[in-house]
């Protein structure tokens, strides 16, 4: 018997068996099914990277949440609705911005992935973007990215203020002061990244020029 796209193959058997028995077969057989049928998709960043996925996903529309899980620990979530990215997480983190989640994202290299069934909840401050477009900026600020990375302090580093502040304040760019009070009120590079409203790129940017302009100082 075909029922949907299942072969349901009915054996006589010895006996009749209570309804209420076959009731509880056939429902435990469906709950398996919805189980196998929650995530379309399933592997490895290694053998299928994260912009090779998402753009598989752009092409055939899909709706879901492709949830990725590193060997740190770390677990990030790109929303899609209907190839076009609306949201993303990396660790629940309401502190980073979903543009700013899939660009770090864009970094992993090895990692687990699944693509869940959507999620229905609306989050603030969608995005409505294509996965071209974020693929294109985000691949661009990751070359940028990585050839400025030797001369970055360790993720741990407490950056704290010159003591006194030598240079005058008034040569810095307005964005440029916003980094250098999110690193006096938080202190660490890690934060700093988190609370920045600008791109992990721009911000280490400002980053290393207050710390050669002898601004702030790591520890």
């Amino acid at each position: 018997m075909l029922i949907g796209t299942s072969i349901l193959k009915v054996i006589a058997g010895e006996g009749s068996r209570d309804s209420t028995d076959a009731k509880k077969d056939l429902e435990s057989v469906a709950e398996r099914r919805r189980t196998t049928q929650a995530r379309t998709m399933s592997g490895s960043i290694e053998e299928v990277p994260l912009p090779d996925l998402l753009q598989l996903f752009a092409t055939s529309k899909k709706n879901g949440v492709l949830v990725i899980r590193t060997e740190s620990d770390d677990v990030g979530k790109i929303f899609l609705r209907k190839g076009i990215i609306y949201f993303a997480t990396i660790n629940d983190l309401e502190d980073v911005p979903p543009m700013k989640s899939i660009f770090r994202m864009l970094t992993w290299q090895k990692g687990l992935f699944d693509l869940d069934p959507p999620d229905e909840r609306e989050f603030p401050g969608e995005l409505n973007l294509s996965v071209q477009e974020v693929l294109m900026e985000g691949l661009r600020q990751l070359d940028e990215f990585n050839e400025i990375r030797n001369e970055l302090p360790n993720l741990d580093t407490r950056l704290t203020l010159s003591q006194p502040v030598i240079p005058p304040l008034r040569d810095l760019k307005p964005e440029e002061l916003d980094i250098l009070q999110l690193a006096h009120n938080y202190g660490h590079l890690e934060t700093v990244l988190n609370k920045s409203l600008a791109t992990d790129l721009n911000t280490v940017q400002i980053l290393l020029k207050l710390i050669k302009s002898q601004y702030v100082k790591p520890e």
